[in-house]
């Protein structure tokens, strides 16, 4: 009989340790926002199996940090299993605080590991992957927000596995003059940055970003290299109207981003941003049928959607997708 997880609780650490060294400090006197049960339509298989193991065992020996287990993944078990790992790069610490995350908060410690990228890159190596999703806490302490370190892992990744395509999942780099072009220069296959919920929510949600800044950052890849796929995603059930998503779908598209993922929100902890309501597969589906006719090239809407979630899979839609609409005489311009 299957194992089945319910994701209750996504902070696995002890009572004791959450009191000594709190993971949200800015959240400590929040009050508690109970943690709903979730509906059946949102429940994975534990995370145990022997594949699952391996990929756990080269991302301790090279001293990693993956966005699948900071952030509480759902789908740790399903990736993991099939050796997919999102490397988190900069460090576990995020400068910025918003409501839905559980990334742990505050200001860095230390400076950036210059040996991180060939880590990186020798985690790639060794797990055989085909295509890898890369992304970073948010790092406002640095004069350039991490984009350096973003090309120089990029760069790693390419002279260490050539044929591996990249998948860099950003952050915003707000007053940052001069970081997205350089992290452009560097020619990711995907650039994913994630809005993450509708205008009207950013205050409460994600207050530390600014909603045009983020999709005019998603634009400026586009006018940069238009060959880069561009990727976004939002969180659903945090309060928002269907009115409002339509209105963000069209941002996005206005911006010529290519690809556009929609997932429940879970809340890790009393202390985050609580679940207003759980939407149903169907609405899902509805979302996605809507989404593709502004002309996206690729959708993911389920309840268990997230960024990097058969981001291999997805890039090869991606990649079809695109041929298919502008015909086999610009593959090459496309390539």
């Amino acid at each position: 009989m299957a194992v089945v997880l319910d994701l209750l609780n996504q902070d696995n650490r002890p009572n004791s340790a959450i009191a000594a060294r709190p993971r949200h400090p800015e959240k400590v006197h929040r009050p508690d926002n109970p943690i709903q049960r979730k509906p059946d339509w949102i429940r994975v298989r534990a995370p145990g199996s022997k594949a699952w193991a391996e990929t756990n065992r080269i991302v301790r020996e090279n001293g990693l940090v993956t966005v699948c287990e900071e952030a509480g993944c759902p789908n740790i078990g399903e990736c993991w299993e099939k050796r997919h790992a999102t490397f988190m790069i900069m460090g576990d610490t995020c400068t910025r605080a918003c409501a839905f995350c559980n990334v742990k908060t505050g200001l860095p410690q230390q400076g950036l590991d210059a040996a991180e990228p060939a880590k990186v890159a020798e985690a790639v190596a060794k797990l055989g992957l085909h295509h890898v999703v890369v992304t970073s806490v948010d790092r406002d302490d640095l004069a350039d927000g991490g984009a350096e370190h973003f090309s120089q892992t990029i760069a790693a990744i390419r002279r260490a596995s050539p044929g591996t395509t990249i998948e860099i999942l950003t952050p915003d780099f707000l007053r940052k003059p001069g970081a997205l072009e350089r992290v452009v220069e560097a020619r990711p296959d995907v650039f994913n940055h994630n809005l993450e919920t509708v205008p009207g929510k950013y205050v409460t949600v994600r207050p530390g970003a600014r909603y045009f800044h983020s999709v005019h950052l998603l634009q400026r890849v586009k006018e940069l290299d238009p060959t880069i796929f561009t990727k976004s995603g939002i969180m659903v059930g945090l309060g928002e109207e269907r009115n409002e998503i339509v209105q963000l779908m069209d941002d996005l598209r206005s911006a010529d981003v290519d690809f556009l993922t929609v997932g429940q929100y879970l809340q890790p902890t009393p202390k985050h941003h609580a679940v207003i309501r759980f939407v149903p597969p169907d609405e899902f589906k509805s979302l996605e049928t809507t989404a593709y006719s502004k002309g996206f090239l690729l959708v993911s809407a389920t309840p268990l959607t997230r960024s990097s979630h058969h981001a291999g899979e997805d890039f090869a839609r991606l990649k079809a997708a695109r041929l298919q609409k502008l015909g086999p005489t610009r593959e090459t311009a496309t390539a």
